[in-house]
């Protein structure tokens, strides 16, 4: 890839971004700009000014996207249900959009003529950074070092960056991790280590945003979850931000054992993978969406989201959010939840989460008067039944008179 004078680097500081940072301007002889995103990783992501500092970089972009995270991309996901395969909240495929978005806004604003980013090439986050890049600039030049370079295992990594001087943290120095974890507001994820072997069972000591449903209290706790056209607004009665409402769930889920997930997936790439995801707002918001839309939208309407859901969970998965048809479900969804409007209280207690109740002002469709087992004063004609399910049963009928 010739005439790169300039490239924007997805950076986080860590070892493989900073030996990447080094390796672009030998390779490239190239200037590089770096970008660390606070999506709610819990990590400070200030010391990474003072790295690139240290490594000659000129331009540092150092941005505090949670509640851009959390309004324009975790929001709109959830208002579809959406899991992947059955199981996975998406909490690393949702964030990659974001990113990728904002190093096409930095590469536009500093005139640079690639990004960079530190995926391997036997992932998916490769394809979800450069399908969005792609998208929103389709000329953009994009070096992926990993699919490039030699340095295939940590200890080339570490032997890189000690010719090179490059700094390394001490408690990581000589050591190897025994995960690989990404971490945002909407979830935390560990591979590699025990993971590799989907017999084992995770360790105990692994999770950091969740205690054991064993250890978790014996009290339940109650939540109260509003919402507006689909999203939460406010929790027991105040009014909180989109990043404000996953950061209090996170904490008060997480603190009776909910949110924990172990999963074998099938990666874009083609291989299986096992990983294991921390989500305790993720699990009580996609609980408590579902029952404010049980009471509020009309069933062809939900079946039809529910049928559709698997498909806008594998654009996401697979890195299509800026795709023509993942916006085209997006406007479906988002009109459906013109009426989603209500309240619900969940019950949070040792790993579960259970609907207490749930209510909604003037949007509900539930009728207690057609719905009771008392009197229902004619509101519902109960010989209409039966001319209903003769009609419904007369093809089987006359299939069965000839012997089908």
């Amino acid at each position: 890839m010739s005439g790169i004078k300039k490239v924007v680097l997805a950076y986080s500081g860590g070892l493989d971004t900073s030996i990447i940072l080094k390796w672009l301007k030998d390779k490239y002889g190239c200037e590089v700009v770096t970008f660390t995103a606070d999506i709610g990783q819990g990590e400070e992501v200030e010391p990474a000014r003072a790295k690139a500092q240290a490594m000659g970089v000129k331009e540092i972009y150092i941005d505090d996207l949670r509640e851009e995270y959390a309004r324009d991309f975790v929001f709109p996901m959830f208002r579809a249900n959406t899991l992947y395969e059955g199981e996975y909240l998406l909490g690393t495929s949702i964030a990659r959009p974001l990113i990728a978005k904002r190093l096409i806004e930095i590469a536009n604003e500093t005139g640079a003529d690639a990004i960079s980013h530190g995926a391997t090439g036997k992932g998916n986050d490769q394809v979800r950074f450069e399908l969005g890049a792609y998208a929103l600039k389709p000329d953009v030049k994009v070096i992926a070092p990993w699919r490039e370079w030699d340095l295939t295992s940590r200890e080339k990594l570490m032997a890189y960056a000690e010719q090179h001087q490059i700094p390394v943290d001490f408690a990581k120095k000589g050591k190897k991790s025994p995960y690989s974890m990404d971490a945002n507001l909407l979830h935390i994820s560990y591979e590699g280590g025990v993971l590799e072997d989907p017999w084992c069972e995770p360790e105990e000591d692994m999770w950091r945003w969740s205690v054991s449903p064993e250890q978790a209290p014996d009290t339940p706790t109650y939540v109260e979850l509003t919402y507006k056209k689909g999203d939460i607004v406010a929790i027991d009665g105040k009014a909180m931000t989109p990043a404000q409402v996953m950061a209090h769930l996170n904490t008060v889920a997480g603190a009776n054992g909910i949110g924990r997930a172990d999963i074998v997936e099938n990666r874009y790439v083609g291989m299986k993978s096992r990983g294991a995801y921390e989500t305790p707002a993720g699990t009580v918001m996609l609980k408590g969406h579902r029952a404010i839309e049980s009471l509020t939208l009309d069933r062809e309407v939900a079946h039809l989201k529910d049928e559709l859901m698997p498909r806008y969970a594998s654009l996401i998965y697979n890195g299509y959010w800026w795709s023509p048809e993942r916006k085209m479900l997006q406007t479906m969804i988002d009109a459906s939840q013109e009426h989603v409007n209500g309240v619900v209280r969940l019950k949070l207690y040792k790993g579960n989460v259970i609907v207490a109740g749930r209510k909604s002002e003037n949007d509900s469709l539930f009728d207690a008067n057609i719905a009771t087992f008392e009197d229902d004063a004619g509101a519902y004609n109960q010989k209409d039944a039966e001319g209903f399910i003769k009609l419904n049963a007369l093809r089987m009928r006359i299939a069965a008179k000839r012997g089908r």
